[in-house]
């Protein structure tokens, strides 16, 4: 399985967090969520997923936690509004295979977008989705992109805080194991 520079996957992780495509700068240094307005590791460290506040430079440790990162369309872009629907629809068949290859027991997407044009529908709610995208549980979070006002930063932690409790027990396992 040919990977991107920004994956950071490993087979049959608890929960892999979905963006919808890489920044620039994720494109230029191979590291994920380093814009200094991106509150991607703030949110992970204060809803339980890491013990410490990592940082970009650091995401390659997140493995040793039970979980990994990837995006859909794998075009660079400043902000995600850039990549088109029909754009992240034609990723839909190569994202589907990786992720079937890796098995992540829970993906967990990062804004709507993404999964929107997956699903074919942009009629679901934030959280857990009653339905299975590849055999993974499918859960959809607010980006956490400086970008997104809709959401401040006790409104991510709480909506991550849920995916936390409820892959506890995986990830523990899986720490466990490794």
């Amino acid at each position: 399985m040919n990977l991107e520079p920004f994956d950071i996957l490993l087979t049959d992780l608890p929960v892999v967090f979905c963006g919808i495509n890489p920044s620039v700068q994720a494109g230029e240094t191979g590291h994920n969520f380093g814009s200094a307005s991106n509150r991607f590791w703030r949110t992970l460290h204060r809803s339980g997923f890491t013990p410490s506040l990592l940082s970009a430079a650091d995401d390659r440790s997140i493995l040793r936690y039970g979980f990994g990162i990837t995006a859909t369309a794998t075009r660079p872009t400043r902000r995600a509004s850039e990549v088109t629907a029909a754009e992240l629809r034609s990723a839909a068949d190569s994202f589907g295979r990786k992720m079937q290859y890796f098995r992540p027991k829970t993906i967990a997407f990062l804004g709507k977008p993404a999964f929107a044009a997956l699903i074919g529908s942009a009629k679901f709610d934030w959280g857990p989705q009653p339905s299975t995208f590849v055999g993974a549980k499918a859960w959809v979070l607010p980006n956490p992109s400086g970008l997104n006002r809709a959401f401040c930063l006790d409104r991510l932690v709480q909506a991550y805080s849920v995916l936390r409790a409820s892959t506890a027990n995986a990830l523990e396992a899986w720490r466990q194991r490794h």
